[in-house]
């Protein structure tokens, strides 16, 4: 199994930047994706964007509009997100995932059924 846990969230104005951090241990020489989500009160968990362990290739939710970077750190088997120019409706739990290699129903790095582990999630709240 892996095991996620997430820090760097926090309360910030408009306009500032946060990163976070996901750090995974136990198998995760079994990842081959990772991912970042996140779920606002009363809303469905959406996709914010996802990297491919093996390649590097990155992929982002539209929503994002260009102002998060997703990123690893194979050495320290730790998963970033940087965001910058947040906004108050950027304020959601933001949740880590990881995909393991293995048959799965789908191929969409964006979709949460694409993940087999998740972490407990960090809570960023951006005021106005």
């Amino acid at each position: 199994q892996v095991q996620l846990v997430e820090s760097g969230g926090g309360l910030v104005q408009a306009g500032d930047s946060l990163r976070l951090s996901c750090t995974a241990s136990g198998s995760t020489f079994r990842i081959f994706t990772m991912g970042w989500f996140r779920q606002a009160p009363g809303k469905e968990r959406e996709s914010v964007a996802a990297i491919s362990k093996t390649t590097g290739n990155t992929y982002y939710a539209d929503s994002m509009e260009g102002r998060f970077t997703i990123s690893t750190d194979n050495a320290k088997n730790t998963l970033y997100l940087e965001m910058n120019n947040l906004k108050p409706e950027d304020t959601a739990v933001y949740y880590c995932a990881a995909a393991n290699f293995g048959t799965r129903s789908t191929n969409d790095w964006l979709s949460p059924t694409f993940y087999d582990n998740w972490g407990q999630g960090t809570q960023v709240t951006v005021s106005s």
